[in-house]
């Protein structure tokens, strides 16, 4: 068989992914070893992962994953991240706007809840994809302070009490734990299929 596109290969790992397909069977289909297209799979997910974890730039993340095309990989986020199904595969750009800390915290507890789903975020908060992914990496490296905006020389007069920090804090902690829950259930399924297919 020719070689496979890297848009065939996410089609069929999004297949695999929801179910539709066994890695043996679409092994089968496109005429490569099992054993292929189960390293497809796991560097799919492992290059996908690290990226919606803020574990480096796409540049980084290719070179670890021995990606050969930046735009391979954001093809791959778009997909997980469901552009498809909404624009036909194109991103979905939306210009950056100010944000008070509240909508921050906000932001950053609906990403969390939501897998890291940056473009969803972006587009239910009105923000730029970058906006959700940056301000997820602010809160998941330096925690609600991560969050306040420190530009400028003063600091703003409705600065935030040492309760309300501690309330924002609580509401993303709870939205982290709800994100780990489900990526557990996930990874468990996974483990599932890939056994069944095996």
């Amino acid at each position: 068989m020719d070689k496979i596109s890297p848009e065939e290969k996410i089609q069929w790992m999004k297949k695999i992914l929801q179910k539709k397909e066994s890695i043996s069977s679409v092994a089968s289909k496109i005429g490569v070893y099992y054993t292929t297209v189960d390293k497809w799979l796991r560097n799919y997910k492992a290059a996908v992962f690290d990226y919606l974890s803020g574990k480096g730039s796409l540049r980084d993340i290719c070179a670890r994953h021995k990606i050969s095309d930046a735009q391979i990989l954001r093809r791959w986020i778009m997909k997980y991240n469901s552009h498809d199904k909404e624009t036909g595969g194109r991103a979905i750009m939306t210009k950056g706007r100010k944000t008070t800390f509240e909508e921050r915290v906000e932001i950053v507890q609906y990403c969390i809840k939501h897998s890291h789903n940056y473009s969803k975020t972006a587009k239910k908060f009105h923000i730029s994809y970058q906006q959700a992914r940056s301000y997820t990496i602010r809160y998941e490296e330096n925690g609600v302070d991560g969050l306040q905006d420190k530009r400028g020389k003063r600091k703003s007069p409705e600065e935030m009490t040492e309760v309300e920090k501690l309330r924002a804090e609580v509401r993303l902690l709870r939205a982290e734990k709800r994100r780990a829950e489900i990526e557990i259930s996930f990874l468990k399924k996974l483990e599932e299929i890939e056994r069944r297919g095996g």
